[in-house]
């Protein structure tokens, strides 16, 4: 009986923290540049307001071939939820798995590659990470951005 009502009270403790707020994400608002041999990557965030964080990033690889990419982070009722939308397709979405201080890890173990979006900052730096299997081999890709 006693281990009942225990799990019953922390239950009802899980159940009744909050959902994670956007305005916890304003760490990652501004815009970002990361340059290197193989591209010049540009990441702007906007916001936190009303529930949505939106961001574009464009990308310019060498002999001069480009890419965009639409992002958002955005509150749902299952908690924050990242929105990739690559070349302007629909969007996939990515849960939120982890958040710390100034770090925040969203997943969707059911898309190809990548599974994992990282977002942490080091310093005056953002980092970006994502990663996941791709033919059952781990595989990442990672850029360090300094704010523009």
């Amino acid at each position: 009986m006693r281990f009942a009502l225990l799990l019953f009270l922390v239950s009802v403790n899980a159940l009744a923290q909050p959902a994670a707020k956007i305005e916890t994400l304003d760490w990652m608002s501004g815009t970002w540049l990361s340059e290197s041999a193989r591209a010049k990557v540009a990441e702007t965030w906007l916001g936190p307001g009303n529930g949505l964080m939106v961001a574009a990033n464009l990308t310019t690889f060498g002999g001069g071939r480009r890419s965009f990419e639409f992002l958002r982070i955005a509150e749902t009722p299952e908690g924050l939820s990242y929105l990739a939308s690559p070349g302007g397709r629909p969007p996939v979405e990515f849960k939120l798995k982890e958040l710390g201080e100034r770090r925040v890890v969203f997943e969707n173990v059911a898309h190809d590659f990548p599974q994992r979006i990282l977002y942490w900052r080091e310093g005056e730096a953002l980092v970006a990470r994502v990663e996941g299997k791709v033919k059952g081999e781990e595989k990442a890709e990672q850029w360090r951005f300094e704010r523009r």
